[in-house]
């Protein structure tokens, strides 16, 4: 019998999900997903992709702002569903939610857990150099992503893997394999496995704080965390002194074997191929930059237009 499902998510990467699901054999009844919040410009109150879609379906929409009153319990519990499935969802589920379904409640996590639990696996694993990542569908316990795995499925983390790049590729295999799940569930053919204890990190909510690039550091970590911040909060920049209302963000840059005597943040060469900026060990040349209100472009690009607006030793602010 196919499955009667709740779906909780928020996000773009939720959406997909619900979206494969509703292409499948078991049956969402209902959607949760986060209020509207203001977006644009306008400061217009939005809907979340997730509510599109199920309103596009013309499926029950609930965004309770959390799951503290008897009343959000009750409206949750009366739905009776086989099973509740949550894909970055935003919101702590407490034990009287995780326990309402018949079958409990399952999390697609985009990371290959103890590995990166938390709000933010996919920017941490570029961040933090990973060579591969994936997708565990779990059963869901009160824990923060403890729960025994049903399913895990993995891919690689390229060189050239932003996180952009890298959340599509997970979309990619983390939605066949939510679906092998529900039928296996449904099939009552699935073995969960305890998580290890070895090798828990945890991948904390980005700030965008953190992405305002620190000279101090080495290149290859500076060039990990454009990627990673690639398309939020951005990676940035701006010039110390005379000239710091000359902020930039960084879309793209390169690792190149090269010391300089400079101080760290300095811009000690520039040519066709980007600005070189001295690190903490060698140098990174910033090669696809934003200016504040414009598109980003190649620094080639921008230096053709404004050949004076960067000059060799100029120096890059490093953030206290």
């Amino acid at each position: 019998m196919p499955l009667n499902i709740i779906f909780a998510g928020t996000p773009d990467f939720a959406a997909a999900h619900l979206a494969a699901l509703l292409q499948s054999q078991h049956q969402v009844v209902a959607v949760y997903t986060q209020p509207d919040r203001p977006a644009g410009r306008g400061k217009k109150l939005t809907a979340s992709p997730v509510k599109e879609i199920a309103l596009a379906q013309k499926i029950p929409v609930y965004q309770p702002l959390n799951f503290k009153t008897e009343e959000a319990q009750n409206e949750f519990i009366h739905l009776q569903a086989d099973l509740m499935v949550v894909v970055a969802y935003g919101l702590i589920l407490p034990k009287i939610i995780l326990d309402a379904p018949r079958l409990g409640c399952i999390n697609v996590h985009a990371s290959i857990l103890p590995r990166w639990r938390g709000a933010a696996p996919i920017q941490r694993a570029i961040e933090a150099g990973d060579s591969s990542t994936g997708v565990t569908i779990m059963q869901m316990d009160v824990g923060l992503d403890t729960g025994d795995m049903l399913l895990k499925t993995e891919c690689t983390i390229s060189a050239e893997d932003t996180g952009g790049s890298l959340h599509d590729k997970l979309i990619t295999i983390g939605t066949p394999a939510l679906i092998q799940a529900l039928d296996l569930i449904e099939a009552k053919n699935i073995h969960s496995q305890q998580q290890p204890e070895a090798g828990v990190t945890y991948a904390s909510k980005l700030a965008k704080e953190e992405a305002a690039l620190n000279w101090n550091l080495s290149a290859e970590i500076l060039e990990r965390k454009i990627r990673a911040f690639n398309p939020f909060p951005i990676a940035h920049s701006k010039m110390s002194g005379a000239r710091d209302d000359q902020r930039f963000r960084v879309w793209r840059a390169s690792v190149i074997n090269e010391n300089s005597s400079h101080k760290p943040g300095t811009v000690f060469r520039i040519d066709a191929e980007g600005l070189y900026v001295r690190c903490n060990n060698s140098t990174l040349r910033l090669e696809e930059i934003q200016l504040a209100g414009k598109k980003s472009m190649s620094v080639a690009e921008i230096l053709r237009g404004h050949p004076d607006l960067f000059q060799q030793g100029d120096q890059l602010e490093i953030p206290v």
